[in-house]
């Protein structure tokens, strides 16, 4: 008898085990995991390195899968009860690395200061710090509404108050890094949370209008009178290329319109099912990270791409299932959260593959080359496989 209990105990511990993931998520990671290494490979044809950077790739994914079994195991409700202290070693990584002198551990690569590095792996901090600053203002969000009594524009700009004074540290280093296009993610991360806030849209419409005129003002400036801007901002002339490039990128191919001239030449030729794996000849630096996209649209062409696309859909949508059936405002605008930034890395890598956006630097996420990237999408699918079992598969 205490045979068939004890086996019936184990069998219901694998079961709840087995449970507790969400076996669709994982097939969608593992699937553009595949589509991430196979691209990575492929991009080594090009002889620009010496390294294979396809079996760093499966490292880094391995661990990142070890980094999500974990934290499947962690509630979300453990998270929460140290969220300030979470977020304040994420401000003091990004604040030491500022201030650290040049050393092997803090290098300056491609320009920047934004590493640190250990031996065979770098940790670019700013990556995980997307996440926890996620994780903040779910928190914070979660904690206003949770004692908000009525509707009111003085209880909704305190709220506002208050995203904007835990945005501005992390952002402020990140920008002294000269990075701006992980400053550019934490701000569609900050509007995409503000939206589901539940702050009133007099607020929100008036704030977007200002941006959206300052934004709009600057680019005409650049584009006809880029002497006011260096005479009153002190911009230098150099600093407009890149919008240039972008505009015009057949005028600057020996400069900043090189990657973007031959990206588009790439995903061009691709026409319709492609050239076929590894008999891509447009040749595109750093092809393995960041215009990792022109490889899928050369070699595979609008169909495989349209394939990588609609299998990224395919996860914001699932995701945004999960967000919408929590039962935790915390957990829900986590997801939410991460959704934002998700969008925004996607159309914002494509985009610029394709002349629709300027060149910011940003990785296709889980496609492109990069631990730190990779890891910080996983830490965030960690958490919603956490979510998932302890609220998801309770309710459905």
């Amino acid at each position: 008898m205490n045979f068939l209990d004890n086996n019936q105990s184990y069998k219901r511990q694998n079961a709840n085990i087995f449970s507790r993931i969400d076996w669709t998520l994982i097939l969608i990671i593992l699937l553009l995991g595949t589509i991430s290494v196979f691209m990575i490979r492929s991009a080594m044809t090009s002889g620009q390195y010496s390294t294979d950077f396809s079996v760093r790739q499966i490292i880094f994914y391995g661990l990142g899968f070890i980094m999500v079994f974990t934290l499947n195991f962690i509630p979300v409700k453990w998270i929460k009860q140290y969220i300030w202290i979470i977020y304040s070693l994420g401000v003091l990584s990004l604040i030491i690395l500022f201030v650290a002198p040049v050393s092997p551990l803090t290098p300056i690569i491609n320009g920047a200061k934004s590493w640190y590095q250990f031996g065979f792996f770098s940790i670019q901090p700013s990556e995980i710090v997307k996440i926890i600053y996620i994780l903040t203002l779910a928190y914070l969000i979660s904690q206003h509404n949770k004692y908000k009594l009525t509707n009111d524009l003085n209880v909704d700009i305190r709220l506002l108050f208050k995203i904007v004074a835990v945005s501005i540290l992390p952002m402020l280093f990140i920008l002294l890094q000269n990075d701006l296009g992980t400053t550019l993610v934490m701000i569609a991360i900050l509007f995409g949370m503000v939206v589901v806030s539940g702050i009133s849209w007099w607020l929100i419409i008036p704030a977007l209008a200002i941006v959206a005129t300052i934004g709009g003002a600057l680019i005409l400036g650049i584009i006809y009178r880029p002497d006011i801007l260096e005479r009153y901002l002190g911009i230098h002339p150099y600093q407009f290329e890149r919008i240039y490039s972008w505009l015009r990128p057949e005028e600057y191919v020996t400069e900043g319109g090189f990657q973007l001239s031959n990206s588009l030449k790439a995903i061009g030729s691709g026409g319709i099912d492609g050239k076929g794996f590894k008999d891509g000849i447009v040749y595109i630096p750093e092809n393995h990270t960041d215009f990792i996209f022109t490889i899928i649209g050369e070699e595979f062409g609008f169909i495989g791409s349209t394939a990588v696309v609609v299998l990224l859909f395919m996860l914001m949508l699932h995701l945004f299932r999960i967000a919408t059936v929590v039962t935790d405002s915390f957990s829900s605008y986590f997801i939410i959260g991460y959704l934002s930034m998700l969008i925004f890395h996607v159309f914002q890598n494509i985009g610029m593959t394709i002349q629709l956006v300027p060149i910011t630097g940003l990785p296709l996420p889980f496609i492109s080359y990069g631990g730190s990237g990779l890891w910080a999408n996983m830490l965030a699918i960690g958490i919603i496989m956490s979510i998932y079992f302890y609220q998801y598969r309770q309710k459905t």
